[in-house]
């Protein structure tokens, strides 16, 4: 477990997480994830803090409006989102590469589990993955 400092591009949003890595990362084939490359670790609340920019935020729901998309009204980056599952409960999405203080080599050896989010099948990894 580390602290990592994180940010958007323009460092209107700045915030830190306590994040294990080897614990591994997400990577999804739903509509939006698809559409960005979504790549999070998924963190408990206790373990995200925004240090600065919530004004900066704007936010963005669709479907079941169950998750919250977050991105910097400025830059148009997403560092972070929000939401609820049956698999984690409450939980912080944190962009793994908005990470200031990430080595690469962390994010190369860092485990990727796929969703099958397009097929509302979260339990399983689609059956092509290396697009994602």
């Amino acid at each position: 477990m580390r602290t990592y400092q994180g940010s958007c591009h323009c460092g209107a949003v700045r915030f830190e997480a306590d994040i294990d890595l080897a614990q591994g990362t997400v990577r999804c084939n739903c509509s939006i994830c698809m559409k960005y490359r979504c790549w999070p670790a998924i963190v408990k609340p206790e373990s995200f803090r925004l240090l600065s920019g919530d004004a900066d935020l704007t936010r963005y729901q669709f479907n079941t409006r169950t998750d919250t998309h977050l991105f910097c009204r400025h830059c148009g980056v997403r560092p972070f989102g929000t939401g609820n599952s049956p698999r984690w409960g409450d939980f912080y999405a944190v962009t793994v590469t908005c990470l200031d203080d990430v080595a690469i080599d962390e994010l190369v050896n860092a485990p990727i589990t796929y969703l099958d989010g397009r097929n509302d099948n979260w339990h399983a990894a689609p059956a092509e993955t290396r697009h994602l």
